[in-house]
């Protein structure tokens, strides 16, 4: 299952994402975490020390092995140089699957032991010296949008992706690559406002979100948000002395975690794993040609000299790995 955490900056979803991948890993779940952020925390959220968290290889730096692996031998790529954050799947691509090696998780996978079990983290890089005033940050999450669109993944298995703040996602089609979306909104006119902004672009892509009420403090809070996001409201949070320590770089055994959060947990993995009913591969794949195409034509021909619509394998639809037969 494919989960996003989204919301303004400081809302606390990089925390919270950070406590959805301890919980799945700690009930035994094979857990991947990606730091999409242009702001770098969720290693150290995780429990790395920040030199680690640091020394973690950038998929955006990896972008030509990335290529290179998934392109394979699909004809209609002409070559890895001409693939571009959109680039589709097709006959002859390689693909990706969470519980299978690869060379892009050898290259760019960093094992984070927990307590609880261990989680694999995959990070798009900071900003360098040499990106400062020459390049976005969808630079470097386009290598996420690149594997996500290659990535095949069952439902007892999570992707965990920590987006950077805000409604950036939408300059391209990442925010379709998710089974489920958990926006995270303090209750605040400006802790809402991402809310609507998401719910207005995703409604026609039929992109599931959810709203976490986080930094709730009563009853005034949660008739707040319950007003601004009706019943998209799935669980509010408040203040929580292990996570006030963990931002201290405190670690406490996550047993020790308050009930309530424990409780709120346990809902958003019900919300994401209920969602496996609506999957819809085809839909994901018709998304994925549409952004594509949109890119080809607004940039993409023009930056790698190639027509880029030829790319799509119209009779190809990316689909989950049937489940092998009992021996």
């Amino acid at each position: 299952m494919k989960i996003a955490f989204v919301g303004k900056g400081g809302s606390g979803k990089t925390t919270l994402s950070s406590l959805f991948v301890r919980y799945l890993a700690a009930g035994g779940v094979p857990v991947t975490a990606v730091d999409a952020d242009i702001n770098q925390h969720l290693g150290v959220a995780l429990g790395l020390p920040e030199d680690e968290a640091a020394a973690c290889p950038p998929l955006g730096a990896r972008l030509p092995l990335i290529k290179d692996y998934l392109r394979g031998d699909n004809p209609r790529i002409l070559s890895a140089e001409t693939m571009i954050k959109t680039t589709p799947p097709g006959a002859g691509s390689r693909l990706l699957r969470l519980s299978e090696p690869n060379p892009v998780f050898d290259a760019c996978a960093t094992t984070v032991p927990l307590e609880e079990g261990a989680a694999r983290l995959l990070v798009t890089g900071p900003f360098t010296a040499d990106d400062l005033g020459v390049a976005c940050y969808h630079s470097k999450t386009g290598a996420v949008e690149l594997c996500l669109n290659h990535l095949v993944d069952g439902r007892d298995e999570y992707l965990v992706v920590d987006m950077t703040a805000g409604s950036d996602s939408f300059a391209s089609g990442l925010f379709t690559r998710f089974d489920m979306t958990f926006l995270v909104a303090e209750p605040t006119r400006k802790g809402v406002s991402v809310y609507r902004q998401y719910r207005e672009y995703a409604r026609d892509f039929r992109v599931a979100l959810r709203v976490i009420g986080n930094k709730v403090q009563g009853p005034e809070d949660v008739a707040f948000l319950r007003a601004e996001v009706g019943d998209d409201l799935l669980v509010t949070l408040g203040h929580s002395e292990w996570v006030r320590a963990l931002e201290r770089g405190e670690e406490r055994p996550f047993a020790a975690l308050e009930a309530a959060d424990v409780a709120a947990l346990r809902a958003l993995h019900g919300a994401a794993d209920a969602s496996y009913e609506d999957r819809d591969w085809e839909r994901y794949t018709q998304q994925m040609v549409h952004f594509h195409l949109k890119n080809a034509a607004s940039w993409g021909n023009d930056r790698t000299g190639a027509d880029l619509a030829a790319q799509v394998d119209p009779g190809f639809v990316l689909r989950e790995a049937p489940s092998p037969l009992p021996a």
